[in-house]
């Protein structure tokens, strides 16, 4: 007669769990592994090491042998009851095989490591430090050291921690599911700082398990490697004080901004064209850009970016600083030393798109969770990046707390918007049938808008004294004006139009510039539309553009120059100034990110002398308030004369406040002295020429005014008095009224 095998022991779990743990297969690895107890009250212990042959339990405190767990799978799963103890006590495991033994700490007797608050936040879309919670950070729980991990990735059947302390073995250290906000965690004692690591997903189509980067690590491994790397979150110990008490007054419409771009890689190199470190750029770029007098610098995006050819416009490690030049803590020492020069640190940022290798934020969890599933929303046909989901909850949360990171934790002073006009156009480089109309029919991204309203909005409450800076290159109106005045709430707009308008005027030869007079004058018509920065920026300079010299017409001391009075004309135009490194000296060839610029060029005296006068503009439009006080107010600027096409001459006032001097511009942008040229002034009594780009001490050929000009009581250009000037060749004089 036979007879049904005897009922498993309570304690036993189910075979199938136990397959599915030992095959990488098991979603809720919390409800198998660790300590459990039975609803007839037995305890168990069970644990998984794939290679080991035999396990122990070891009592924490004492170090004595508690139990001996029971092999029910080969692969290396055990478990066995124990008796005696409360319902959680602290316990080590001991595993062999063969003559080795070596002891550990179960991930799986430790509680959530993610409270219920910052879960609700999650899931809300509002918890604006994330990266607090998300991430790797190095910590000590009931006394044991490790590191714990939380991810987000709603749609994943299995996230798994694997890295270099578990010989990136997905079975090892499955995670734990919040399910309440889609959040897998764990901790892992052990672990120490250094540590490479990754998430692996199984995805819900049971497709090959993806390695992913930590979407909110804090440092990756040097590109071309792609694993993220243990070391918590950047240090707060900062010298800075003095700067960011003031740094308000240092960005405000009223201040002088006087902007360095700079590209980190390549602004200068070390022996063997090697990229110098954030701790070297932080004496060299420096006290350059100290001598050179620029109230800030801005660098292209430090997020690290696998691909040095994107110059970091195409971001995987949006909350790491590139690992190319040092460690986050390196960078923060960099701002840090900036900051206590007073100079500010702008960084351009990226929400608009995100590039699509695998290691990345691409299809993360199996699905589209940071993009769009339809391409036709969430693929740029321009970059061949994918574009945020920027209606999704999450998304936004994960974007605003990123940019509120970057102040936090490195006091960065403002975030240049990297292509936000590629954000609030559906249609954005799209032909007809390629995108989707919002809900209204129209083309405008009703998300994006929403998303970077909130941005303006959580930025300047939350760290106020910082700012932002849109790149967009639309007639969009109200970009730098306030959301509850309807606009988007950027505190400055880089002027894309004066650029291009201005650059294709100073393109032409002299003598047809009286026939594009306009394109100096016509971005008067709008420059009080929004707080505008001039942007003479990398993109001038690249994609078979040629240098900023290359681009000035004539001869060799012509093209000086040229560039020396559009300089000029530029730094006493209403609107903050941004230069990309090397205009300053004239590089002649084309940015190369791959080299150095070519600070040789400073043994010939043209290019030193032009490097000279950037110095002095950046003086002069520090030392006088006219030129930067109402940069953003129309009673800052006024026409004196902007009719002289046949000449092409330009002459401009600017005004400050009440008992600032005025200052009279005029700009003569043909190679023909001008004699006895006479120009209407509001005042009488002495003018003192503070600049004229034509001086020898600029390479020019000396011709002005001998520094100072009285007034004639003539009236001309409808003013009560007037100046008889000679205006250089090809330049620009910079007069102040010296009563």
């Amino acid at each position: 007669m036979s007879r049904n095998p005897p009922p498993a022991p309570s304690w036993k779990p189910d075979a199938a769990a136990i397959a599915a743990i030992a095959e990488g297969r098991h979603g809720d690895p919390f409800a198998v592994l660790g300590l459990h107890t039975t609803p007839d009250g037995t305890q168990s212990i069970r644990a998984f090491w794939p290679g080991a042959e035999a396990a122990t339990i070891i009592d924490a405190a004492t170090g004595e042998e508690m139990a001996t767990l029971e092999t029910l799978h080969p692969d290396g799963f055990f478990a066995g009851p124990v008796t005696g103890h409360g319902e959680a006590f602290a316990y080590r495991l001991r595993f062999t095989h063969g003559s080795a033994s070596w002891e550990a700490e179960d991930p799986y007797r430790f509680s959530s490591v993610l409270g219920d608050m910052d879960i609700y936040l999650m899931a809300e879309g509002s918890h604006r430090r994330i990266y607090e919670r998300l991430g790797a950070h190095p910590r000590t729980i009931d006394g044991v050291e490790g590191v714990s991990f939380a991810v987000w990735a709603p749609n994943a059947k299995r996230v798994s921690v694997v890295g270099d302390f578990n010989q990136w073995d997905g079975r090892r250290h499955p995670m734990r599911k919040r399910v309440e906000a889609g959040v897998w965690e764990i901790f892992l004692p052990g672990v120490m700082p250094g540590a490479h690591y990754k998430y692996e997903l199984v995805t819900r189509d049971d497709t090959p398990p993806s390695l992913k980067a930590d979407p909110v690590g804090f440092q990756q491994e040097v590109p071309p490697a792609t694993a993220s790397c243990v070391v918590g979150l950047p240090p707060l110990e900062w010298h800075d004080a003095e700067w960011m008490a003031a740094r308000g007054e240092k960005q405000a419409l009223s201040a002088p901004i006087s902007i360095y771009e700079v590209h980190l890689g390549s602004w200068r190199r070390g022996e063997g064209n090697s990229l110098l470190t954030y701790d070297e750029l932080a004496e060299q770029l420096l006290a350059y850009v100290e001598d050179m007098g620029f109230t800030h610098i801005e660098c292209l995006p430090v997020s690290e970016h696998p691909f040095s050819g994107s110059w970091g416009y195409q971001p995987i490690g949006l909350f790491a600083p590139t690992s190319r030049f040092g460690s986050h803590e390196a960078f923060a020492r960099f701002v840090d030393r900036f900051h206590q020069a007073g100079i500010g640190v702008i960084i351009d940022w990226v929400p608009a798109h995100f590039p699509s290798d695998a290691h990345g934020l691409v299809r993360f969890d199996g699905t589209a969770l940071y993009e769009h599933e339809d391409p036709r929303l969430g693929f740029h046909q321009d970059w061949n990046t994918l574009i945020y989901n920027f209606g999704r909850t999450e998304v936004r949360n994960f974007l605003v707390a990123n940019a509120l990171y970057w102040l936090e934790r490195f006091h960065i002073d403002a975030l240049r918007v990297d292509a936000v006009a590629s954000m609030l156009y559906l249609d954005y480089s799209r032909e007809v049938g390629e995108w989707i109309p919002n809900v209204h029919g129209g083309r405008e991204n009703l998300d994006a808008i929403a998303f970077l309203r909130e941005l303006n909005t959580r930025l300047f409450a939350d760290h106020p004294g910082a700012t932002t800076i849109a790149e967009e290159s639309t007639a969009w109106p109200q970009v730098s004006r306030p959301v509850d005045g309807g606009g988007l709430g950027f505190g400055y707009k880089w002027n894309m139009g004066w650029m291009h308008d201005t650059l294709e005027y100073m393109s032409h030869e002299p003598v047809h510039r009286k026939y594009h007079h306009h394109q100096m004058t016509f971005g008067i018509h709008y420059a009080f539309s929004e707080n505008f920065v001039l942007p003479l920026s990398h993109d001038e300079v690249v994609h078979g553009k040629g240098s900023l010299l290359a681009k000035m017409p004539g001869d060799r001391w012509q093209k000086f120059a040229n560039l020396r009075a559009y300089y000029a004309f530029m730094w006493t135009h209403p609107g903050k100034k941004l230069l990309f490194m090397g205009g300053e000296f004239g590089q002649e060839r084309e940015w190369n990110h791959d080299f150095s610029l070519d600070w040789h060029l400073l043994d010939d005296p043209a290019h030193r002398t032009l490097q000279a006068l950037v110095r002095d503009l950046n003086r002069l439009y520090r030392e006088i308030p006219a030129l930067h006080a109402r940069d953003a107010d129309p009673g800052g600027f006024e026409w004196i004369d902007a009719t002289d096409s046949d000449n092409s001459v330009y002459a401009f006032m600017r005004h400050g406040g009440p008992g600032d001097a005025p200052v009279l511009v005029v700009c003569n942008f043909t190679p023909v002295v001008r004699e006895n040229y006479r120009i209407g002034v509001p005042c009488g009594e002495r003018w003192t020429e503070r600049l004229n780009t034509d001086a020898a001490i600029y390479g020019g050929s000396n011709v002005g005014n001998s520094g100072t000009v009285f007034a004639d009581p003539e009236g001309w250009h409808g003013r009560p008095a007037s100046l008889s000037l000679t205006l250089p060749p090809l330049a620009t004089i910079v007069l102040q009224h010296a009563e």
